[in-house]
């Protein structure tokens, strides 16, 4: 490898993986074996590095993603420990969108779990390239092979074995490199002595078998190695050149192997780390040119440290010193006490102090390059700004943030409490994209909402311990929404005399449902019966009605609307006169429209022991589930369904007590359905109940 360019000694890496299935244990090892910690921190004792907020260590799961530097034989390996639960799945979104590739790990008992196909799709948008990593081949029930199979055949990854176990469950003693085909053993207390011996006589055929699968399969990504195998002139080197080829062309999945809480596969994965997956200018990174007229026009940002700065605030932290951003630097250098601009709003920063992180520890720093990962105190910014140092306009592709679909109304006890809420509300909603509050306007109630009941559990709590809020809780509410299911047509008139000149316009057309789109409008004006600068005064003006339907007040999706006719008064006509008429308008529609409330359906992946399938099925027919797969394998059965969002609150309770505590689900936002009748109808008795309510006050 070429080291005139010091990037290419660079790894942005994300540990991602379903939950349990060792993320932050494997974290801990590369942390150890890279001297960045000194000690072997455990999940179950509270003592990991990465997870180090309490309600981190007193759950035992990972609920933001942190973010530590270590070094690895003269690389520097930037890593980020990811949380593995669905609620806290923009924590995900926004490392991948950071990083040049990811460690993927996976269960070798549970194998391919429900989050992995979730993560694997975020893996996917943001094109990481990405290492298998089967941990736990010491328990019970352990078969990598297996799992190695799930890879290729559910998730539909080129998987390729780069290692073999030495004995599995209770008996895993050590990995068969199948590219060196040299036995490792990890001895000493720590697993940190790694000793090279001859492959176990017995497994030899095994080995030569994997190892041949392996050439067949990486050989397809170098002529070279091809031509080289024909002749019997295979090189290490050659081999490894063609899995790393593979690899960061997203068409090679390498899977290695160990048990990182035995000490056992770690280093061999850190040597993997940085001789499969991409360096920093590895990998094309697009930018939104800003000045361009044109305002899809797009550039390549090449990861040069003397190019003008780019850098990406992916996430945000309220710490002990003040407001943490989170940048990726994508070209040029940031210098201490040099000022950067935000391309969205224009305003200019100093760049006052520059750290380095390792999870909640910082260390100072004088500059950094591109192809860090740093952080800054002061700026005021919002996840997934671009600053530049001036020079040039861009603005790095945005990151995916899925909408909330979960509610609740929150009420402070008392009037401290109510300050503290304000000052919680701010931190949090700008910490995390996905974790949105606004006041109710029918209730006055103050809402949260967030991706399931464990994200707004945590927040609830951390309002509790950080900011000495007591609030009450009302019940989750669910985010409903309202459609229209056939077209109904609309010609309103505006008047409006108020002596002097008044106010006139009217619209015609129809509105229709619309399934591509929450929204469209479409204008079929012919002959300027509606001059064109009122145009876009009549779609604000139909907009404006989206955000509260008139059937139980949420808001409004899948509509179309079409204009084809109106008329205007050459003096009275203006831009309020035109969204007057088209607010009219809509009204004079909507209800003809047959209104329906739609409500969000989940994916629910149920994971339990095969023998409690049937009461597991039980529990999800109860909640109007439809049933979309169920499969069973070594003794596990796993059941897949459509689940309203409604009906799954206090699920996790129901399910525990159906399986002895032995079940695990995961849920995510599927799409919208409409609501049964007679669910309906009592959303809209509801409804006029709160808004009789309402009127009396």
């Amino acid at each position: 490898m070429n080291d005139e360019n010091p990037l290419l000694r660079y790894r942005n890496i994300g540990v991602i993986a379903h939950i349990d299935a060792g993320k932050t244990t494997t974290t801990e090892r590369i942390l150890f074996y890279t001297g960045k910690s000194y000690r072997l921190g455990s999940v179950d004792d509270g003592t990991t590095t990465t997870d180090w907020m309490p309600q981190e260590r007193g759950r035992g799961i990972t609920i933001v993603s942190a973010a530590v530097t270590a070094e690895w034989k003269g690389y520097r390996i930037n890593l980020i420990d990811t949380p593995g639960h669905i609620d806290f799945t923009a924590e995900v979104q926004r490392s991948l969108r950071v990083l040049d590739g990811a460690v993927l790990v996976l269960c070798s008992v549970a194998g391919v779990q429900c989050q992995s196909f979730t993560v694997d799709r975020q893996m996917r948008r943001y094109k990481v390239p990405r290492l298998a990593f089967v941990n736990k081949c010491d328990r019970t029930g352990a078969d990598p092979l297996r799992v190695c199979a799930q890879l290729r055949d559910k998730l539909g990854h080129n998987a390729v074995m780069m290692q073999m176990p030495i004995g599995l469950e209770d008996k895993h003693q050590g990995l068969v490199d199948l590219v060196t085909m040299k036995a490792l053993y990890f001895e000493g207390p720590s697993g940190d002595n790694i000793v090279q011996k001859e492959i176990p006589a017995e497994l030899l055929p095994q080995a030569e078998d994997l190892r041949e699968k392996l050439l067949d399969s990486v050989s397809m990504f170098s002529d070279e190695l091809m031509e080289a195998l024909l002749e019997g002139k295979a090189t290490e080197a050659m081999i490894r050149a063609a899995i790393r080829k593979g690899t960061i062309d997203l068409k090679l999945t390498p899977v290695f192997l160990g048990s990182a809480y035995k000490n056992k596969g770690v280093q061999p994965l850190l040597d993997a780390v940085v001789e499969y997956l991409p360096a920093p200018p590895d990998v094309p990174n697009e930018a939104i040119v800003l000045s361009s007229a044109a305002s899809d026009e797009k550039i390549i940002i090449p990861s040069d440290p003397t190019k003008p700065a780019v850098a990406l605030a992916f996430k945000l932290e309220d710490g002990r010193y003040g407001q943490l951003t989170y940048l990726r630097i994508y070209q040029g250098k940031l210098n201490r006490d040099t000022f950067i601009t935000n391309s969205r709003t224009g305003t200019e920063h100093k760049v006052a102090r520059l750290v380095r992180m390792h999870a909640d520890e910082m260390e100072e720093i004088t500059d950094a390059g591109a192809g860090d990962i740093v952080a800054i105190f002061g700026l005021d910014c919002q996840s997934g700004d671009t600053f530049t140092d001036g020079s040039v306009k861009f603005a790095m592709t945005a990151i995916h943030v899925p909408e909330p679909v979960i509610s609740l109304a929150i009420k402070p006890k008392d009037h401290k409490s109510e300050i503290n809420l304000t000052k919680a509300l701010h931190r949090f909603t700008k910490e995390d994209p996905t974790f949105r509050a606004g006041v109710n306007p029918e209730s006055g109630e103050t809402e949260v909402s967030g991706m399931g009941e464990l994200q707004l559990d945590v927040y609830i709590e951390r309002m509790r311990r950080e900011y000495n809020v007591d609030v009450e809780v009302s019940p989750p509410k669910v985010a409903y929404r309202e459609t229209v299911t056939r077209k109904s047509e609309f010609n309103y008139t505006h008047k409006k005399q108020t002596g002097g000149s008044g106010q006139y316009g009217r619209v015609a057309g129809f509105l229709e449902p619309c399934s591509e789109q929450p929204f469209e409008f479409v204008d079929a004006i012919k002959g300027g019966s509606i001059p064109r600068q009122f145009i876009s005064a009549v779609e604000k003006g139909f907009k404006s009605m989206l955000a509260k339907g008139r059937r139980i007040g949420v808001p409004v999706v899948n509509v179309r609307v079409t204009i084809d006719d109106g008329a205007s008064h050459a003096v009275d006509s203006s831009d309020i006169a035109f969204q007057e008429a088209a607010r009219g308008g809509w009204r004079d529609a909507y209800d003809r429209s047959s209104p329906r409330v739609l409500e969000p359906v989940m994916r629910v992946a149920v994971e339990a022991p095969a023998e409690f399938s049937g009461p597991v099925l039980t529990t999800l027919m109860q909640r109007r589930a439809m049933i979309v797969g169920s499969q069973e394998e070594t003794g596990m059965a796993r059941i897949e369904a459509e689940v309203p969002l409604a009906e799954m609150f206090g699920y996790a309770t129901t399910l525990r007590s159906a399986t002895q505590g032995k079940a695990d689900f995961t849920m995510e936002f599927s799409r919208y359905l409409l609501v049964p009748e007679a669910i309906e109808k009592e959303l809209v008795e509801k409804f006029q109940e709160e808004q009789a309510k309402a009127h009396k006050k």
